[in-house]
């Protein structure tokens, strides 16, 4: 993401005081950061709610009444023993229990929440930096972008396999499951609300008017007002009803609903859950899933969830079939799983591929081992399907670049790759309904694949060509080399003369 180089450098010197203050582990950062910009956001929220309410003469209660010290504004002056005392005593438990709006949903998380932050002098050098950020002026895109860079900078995977997918790859997925209004869309595994943030974008993208857009080098879209949506409860229903995210780890839960609302989402439902566990009870509820689940994790035997059936414990299998069970009939999804998934033998592997056919499988995108470095060099593949209906043809693509370097540094190439060309002959496949299996996207009759062990990986069915090269008779090749032998002693005697000549 593009941020100005003031606001990138000071977003460093945050990092550095966190890491320098005795707080190393990335998270655990980016939580106790997370709860500083919200303390500064809410202020700047209920600003804003009042003049709008002058605006429309409608009637206005702060936030803050009867907690007025509470206000961002009225602390962060104060000395730095003295904050710390009163941030960790009387603000953050405000904001555990602040019941308003969009903020309930963060509330609602808040309740195991702790503040760490340990140290009076560091809590007084963030919230200074915090406060140079000037968030109150920046838009919504700005906003997002800073929490973005916070996020950009887990430079590690974390449990279970968990790592953060990189926002072009992010794109590329729901531009191919394109979700629009009306559509209600869940990741069962959500992160840092990465596709949902983005599928919400799309949305406002495709309804906001083409010369309000604006796109950076890397693909980023900023000017995103939605101003062709005029149906009122089309926004209401886009604000409160489209979004809902699920996350076992509660602090990626907080993190990811502080995402959503520096993105400007105000009604965003991300919940604390283990979708996999006999205790989520949820059923065909979504139009739309979208998720990059967890690759290595496994769970208990005895808590998994009965609509699961799938024989195994590996998560990366059962996060695809609980995302079938998500969507409602001709709902579509598009999920990113680890290579074995679509060619691995055992009896599990095999059982949700036959499962992901008997519905409609749309496309099998590979791509290459480097997209998820530094955090991990595993090759992977992106399925996108629809429930219900029937598997004909899969189409396969071979995705050799992604914009970036594919090695630990990523270094930023065009930031687009293979990608545009994904889309378009996506969009294209039927009318262009490709069978030439040498090149890089062809179709698979799904027969062929049902008699290969359900195999759904690109190498399986594509052809590879051999150029014929022609090479001369040994004999020919040994003449040659004898006559550039005697060129070279023959080069070596003229030195040798000159040499003596000038000695």
């Amino acid at each position: 993401m593009k941020l100005a180089p003031e606001l990138k450098s000071k977003v460093d010197q945050l990092w550095l005081k966190f890491y320098s203050g005795g707080l190393s582990n990335p998270l655990a950062s980016i939580e106790q950061m997370s709860y500083l910009l919200f303390m500064k956001r809410l202020e700047d929220m209920d600003v804003m709610e009042e003049k709008r309410s002058r605006a429309t003469k409608h009637p206005f209660t702060s936030i803050f009444e009867g907690y007025e010290d509470c206000r961002w504004s009225e602390w962060k002056h104060m000395s730095a023993e003295k904050m710390l005392v009163h941030v960790r005593d009387m603000v953050f438990p405000f904001i555990k229990n602040v019941q308003d709006g969009e903020k309930t949903i963060f509330a609602s998380q808040m309740k195991d929440a702790v503040f760490l932050i340990p140290k009076a002098s560091l809590l007084k050098e963030a919230v200074t930096i915090i406060d140079e950020l000037n968030i109150t002026a920046q838009n919504t895109d700005v906003q997002g972008d800073i929490y973005e860079y916070l996020l950009s900078e887990i430079k590690s995977a974390g449990k279970n396999g968990q790592f953060r997918t990189p926002r072009h790859i992010i794109r590329m997925i729901i531009e191919l499951v394109d979700p629009d209004l009306r559509d209600k869309i869940c990741d069962p595994a959500c992160g840092t609300a990465g596709f949902l943030i983005n599928a919400y974008e799309h949305i406002l993208r495709k309804h906001t008017s083409a010369d309000m857009v604006k796109e950076d080098e890397e693909g980023d879209y900023s000017g995103l007002v939605g101003d062709l949506i005029a149906d009122k409860r089309e926004w209401d229903i886009l604000k409160n009803e489209t979004i809902y995210g699920f996350d076992f780890d509660s602090t990626m839960v907080r993190i990811s609903l502080m995402n959503s609302v520096l993105h400007g989402i105000s009604g965003v439902n991300i919940q604390y859950a283990d979708t996999l566990s006999k205790r989520f009870a949820e059923a065909e509820q979504y139009t739309v899933v979208l998720a990059n689940p967890p690759f290595k994790g496994s769970i208990d035997k005895s808590d998994i969830n009965d609509l699961l059936t799938i024989k195994t414990t590996k998560t990366e299998l059962l996060f695809v079939e609980r995302m079938i069970t998500l969507l409602q009939p001709g709902g579509r999804c598009g999920v990113i799983v680890p290579d074995g998934v679509l060619f691995s033998s055992s009896n599990a592997h095999k059982g949700l591929r036959k499962l992901i056919l008997e519905n409609q499988l749309e496309a099998v995108i590979s791509m290459p081992s480097g997209v998820f470095k530094p955090y991990a060099g595993v090759s992977t593949g992106v399925l996108i399907f629809t429930k219900g209906g029937r598997t004909d043809k899969v189409w396969f693509y071979d995705m050799k670049d992604d914009g970036y370097s594919l090695d630990d540094k990523r270094t930023f190439l065009d930031g687009k790759g293979d990608i545009p060309d994904i889309i378009k002959r996506y969009r294209n496949r039927v009318k262009e309904n490709p069978e030439d299996r040498t090149s890089n996207c062809f179709f698979v009759p799904v027969n062929e694949i049902l008699d290969n062990d359900f195999k759904l990986n690109f190498t399986e069915y594509n052809e590879m060509t051999y150029e014929e090269i022609k090479y001369d008779p040994p004999e020919v090749i040994l003449d040659e080399i004898d006559e550039i032998q005697k060129k070279v002693e023959e080069n070596i005697r003229i030195l040798r003369k000159l040499l003596i000549r000038s000695s």
